[in-house]
């Protein structure tokens, strides 16, 4: 008779993310390459696995500022974008008609 171990394994599977999903998970370090004392390169790794919800209660929302993520964030880009033009424009207008 064959045994149930995968069901009781996905659903410990799925207890595990939710819990690092809910409270969040952070790994960090730090790879650094010295010859004599003198440091060549540092490389600082961070890692925050957590739900979107955590993630913004923890102040984290990088996500919605970034324009390859966020369509409002674009949006806002493109008006600033805009808004510059017009005002550019409207600089070379009235130094055109003086």
């Amino acid at each position: 008779m064959a045994e149930m171990t995968h069901a009781l394994q996905a659903t410990n599977l799925a207890d595990i993310l939710e819990r690092v999903l809910d409270k969040g998970i952070v790994i960090a370090g730090d790879i650094k390459i010295q010859i004599a004392d003198i440091d060549l390169l540092t490389i600082k790794i961070r890692l925050l696995v957590a739900s979107v919800d955590k993630a913004m209660e923890m102040g984290i929302n990088w996500w919605q500022e970034d324009t390859y993520l966020s369509t409002k964030a674009r949006e806002k880009e493109l008006t600033q974008q805009q808004e510059t033009f017009e005002a550019r424009l409207q600089k070379l207008e009235s130094l055109k008609s003086t």
